[in-house]
């Protein structure tokens, strides 16, 4: 039963004749795992917390940037540099005293994910990549537990719910994942600070119709969002036998999704370092126009053009470009031909410029 602190704390959910005293129990027996505080995660928890879900576990081994505070409402400039976990089952528990918050300031893992998931009814998944998805996919259907998706790009979300109640799994919508480096996330191509907000807020309704059992869910559609002209557009999906099959974890997500460890990303101030020695080479694979228009140096191949040979094969390089994505695309591609270290430099010629 509701207690009179609950019952005066929920009662516009009590006086719903759709949703009473029975689907607010419900929610507090629940126990909610969300995967990533980050622009998704941040409004999934602040509504799962505020509607009285009665367990939530935060994961995420990632520290607060100022450059989230865009689009991640849970944080302030003073949380920079601490934990997001952390920091976020801290203001949840100053917003609802009446559930309990864990913390577990850590990443995701195919070592930790079946052991986390294994305690927790409903999987909400805020990640901002592939290999997590597919890991956080392939974990929901070994421990049998309902996923509910959310993904962001520019001005565009996605919503959609996986593996519940026998139904399709994200590996029916997505067999494959993408090449590595075609899907930049936000932090190479940028996102409207309020998208995360409205699919974060998709994915908190979702969490509640599964839980409850109140109206349809987007089990076998994907509900897609696009804030520029208001659109929305729902695409149904059935379920894979074959795709939705998993046994086992993967060993390596970060590999089946094209991750190259030979790769390395580094920041300008890093590249610089490894540029005062001759056994480095600074590469901009931008078009030359863009080179001629502004360049701090170095080799221009452009990668339109290019199959990112170097006219010095001893040396190493380090690729630049623009934003970031074309100088990773050229390390990927230089690195897979010759099984050798490559560096791209994060946020490209637009990073420097603002420095």
């Amino acid at each position: 039963m509701l207690n009179s602190v609950e019952k005066e704390r929920y009662d516009r959910h009590l006086i719903l004749p759709e949703f009473g005293e029975e689907a607010q129990l419900k929610l507090k027996k629940a126990n909610v795992l969300v995967v990533g505080a980050g622009g998704l995660g941040c409004p999934v928890l602040l509504y799962l917390t505020a509607v009285g879900v009665g367990t939530i576990g935060i994961i995420d081994g990632d520290q607060v940037d100022v450059s989230n505070l865009q689009r991640q409402v849970l944080f302030n400039t003073s949380d920079v540099g601490s934990n997001k976990a952390e920091v976020a089952a801290d203001r949840l528990r100053l917003q609802n005293d009446l559930i309990k918050i864990k913390a577990f300031p850590f990443l995701l893992t195919n070592k930790n994910a079946l052991d986390l998931f294994s305690e927790y009814d409903v999987i909400v998944d805020g990640t901002d990549n592939f290999a997590t998805r597919y890991l956080c996919n392939d974990a929901a259907v070994i421990a049998d537990k309902p996923l509910i998706h959310g993904s962001i790009f520019k001005f565009e979300g996605q919503v959609s719910v996986f593996n519940y109640e026998n139904g399709p799994t994200y590996r029916c919508l997505f067999p494959e994942p993408p090449s590595a480096g075609s899907v930049p996330n936000c932090s190479e191509i940028g996102v409207l600070g309020v998208l995360p907000g409205i699919v974060g807020n998709y994915q908190a309704l979702e969490t509640i119709k599964v839980i409850t059992g109140i109206g349809e869910t987007l089990s076998g559609k994907l509900l897609c969002i696009n804030t520029l002209n208001n659109s929305q557009q729902v695409l149904e999906f059935e379920k894979d036998p074959e795709h939705s099959r998993v046994n086992q974890l993967l060993d390596n997500y970060e590999h089946f999704c094209g991750f190259n460890p030979l790769v390395k990303e580094i920041s300008y101030s890093e590249a610089e370092l490894l540029l005062n020695s001759s056994d480095y080479q600074l590469v901009d694979v931008r078009e030359i126009d863009e080179y001629e228009n502004y360049n701090i140096g170095g080799l221009n191949l452009p990668l339109s053009t290019s199959n990112v040979e170097l006219s010095n094969q001893s040396q190493t390089p380090v690729f630049i470009c623009q934003k970031g994505i074309r100088s990773k695309n050229a390390a990927n591609l230089f690195s897979e031909n010759l099984n050798r270290i490559s560096y791209s430099i994060v946020g490209g010629i637009e990073n420097i410029k603002k420095n």
